[in-house]
């Protein structure tokens, strides 16, 4: 394997994928919600910048090449099941829709690649299918952020009563512990990465299908 920067880029991407389940297994929240954010997010970059790197030095590899899609699915995978598994009740039902498709495309593609062996080469990666990840990048990073208004907000009201909180919300009580800014973040964190997450699972639809569509020639019984 050559270590080249481009190359080098990939392989932390991969390794920061497991690392976002760490980040819950070793802190609390909301710390771990930053720490996942903060992962994710580089990660995503990298994303662009080894692929860019890779063409402008010339330094395209067999094993960049391979590794890359790995790691980007790598990271929407785990990404997806620490959401469901920490969302809360009120938006676990409209998440975990479009997490599925999602998830059932990644594995439904990976199996056609793996069968069509040598022809896998004819499945190009379609610019649909570059904004379709690009679309899952920014939904999964909005909806961390979600968890860490949602923490913020539970840790500002923490031993207030329900007729406390309600007289900060319309005002008749000073909001000291800015209770109505963390509302917000976390309903419109949540609402907007729930929108992102569904178009991209609506890209993903459509990137699956035309995936299936170009492999049926190759699937045909002779």
């Amino acid at each position: 394997m050559k270590w080249n920067l481009p190359n080098i880029l990939t392989v932390l991407r991969l390794l920061a994928a497991p690392g976002l389940a760490v980040m819950f297994l070793y802190f609390t929240r909301p710390y771990a919600d930053w720490f996942a954010l903060i992962l994710f997010m580089s990660a995503a970059i990298t994303d662009w910048f080894d692929g860019y790197l890779a063409r402008a030095w010339k330094q395209e590899t067999k094993i960049g090449a391979m590794l890359d899609p790995i790691a980007d699915k790598a990271m929407v995978v785990i990404a997806l099941m620490i959401l469901v598994g920490y969302s809360t009740e009120h938006w676990t039902p409209w998440l975990v829709l479009p997490a599925t498709v999602i998830l059932f495309r990644e594995v439904f593609v990976s199996g056609l690649r793996e069968y069509l062996g040598d022809v896998a080469g004819t499945l190009k990666v379609t610019k649909l299918a570059k904004w379709k990840t690009t679309a899952q990048m920014f939904a999964i990073a909005v909806l961390f952020s979600q968890g860490i208004f949602e923490h913020y907000f539970v840790m500002a009201t923490f031993g207030m009563d329900p007729a406390t909180i309600d007289q900060v919300l319309i005002g008749q009580l000073e909001d000291v512990n800015h209770i109505r800014w963390h509302l917000e973040g976390m309903f419109w964190s949540g609402r907007i990465g729930l929108w992102l997450l569904w178009i991209a699972a609506t890209l993903t639809l459509i990137t699956g299908y035309d995936y299936l569509r170009k492999a049926m020639p190759h699937l045909k019984e002779s």
